[in-house]
């Protein structure tokens, strides 16, 4: 077992052969060897590798940045992108919201801010279980048949007393905590 993965491990490290006339594909999809994700992502940019290489968006505290931007360029958005190589001061704070808008969806305070679902959650499962108390006490009311006559305080009364007579269990059982000397529970 340990040949093999000695083995599996040596033949991990071996550089792959890439055939002769064929380009190696790029990190960023750059190159002639890459996939073409156009018709998945438009023409958005891709400006990284991403969280698994492949051209997501996704807002994610965890790794924020992703791999394509938010929108597609737009010749605005074209315009603040070469305005904004220069001096930021010369940027307003307009154009800044615009061109960070151009590259993601929502800021970290966005994102991370809790959502109004949980309020709707725990409403629709009060309604539901609500719902399942008014369905059991109908079929108590109308469809299970009344309770048996043992089931009285009366009944359970005498028949613990019964219990008692015959001296059910008395060694552990209730039998053993009822003095029969004074007609009471031991204390």
């Amino acid at each position: 077992m340990a040949s093999r993965l000695a083995v599996f491990g040596i033949k991990g490290l071996r550089t792959p052969k890439v055939p002769a006339g064929a380009v190696a594909m790029s990190g960023h999809g750059h190159g002639s060897g890459a996939p073409d994700f156009s018709p998945i992502i438009g023409k958005r940019e891709v400006v990284g590798f991403g969280i698994n290489g492949a051209p997501t968006y996704g807002d994610r505290s965890d790794f924020p940045l992703p791999a394509i931007r938010w929108k597609e360029s737009t010749p605005d958005i074209l315009a603040l992108r070469k305005k904004e190589l220069g001096d930021w001061k010369n940027l307003s704070i307009e154009e800044k919201k615009a061109l960070y808008r151009a590259s993601f969806c929502q800021t970290f305070a966005e994102f991370q801010a809790t959502s109004p679902e949980w309020k709707q959650i725990v409403g629709v499962s009060l309604v539901v279980i609500s719902l399942g108390l008014w369905v059991y006490y109908g079929l108590v009311a109308f469809v299970y048949p009344p309770l048996p006559e043992t089931f009285s305080e009366e009944s359970r009364k005498a028949q613990l007393r019964r219990m008692l007579d015959l001296q059910t269990n008395p060694i552990q059982g209730i039998s053993s905590k009822w003095d029969y000397e004074k007609d009471e529970w031991k204390k």
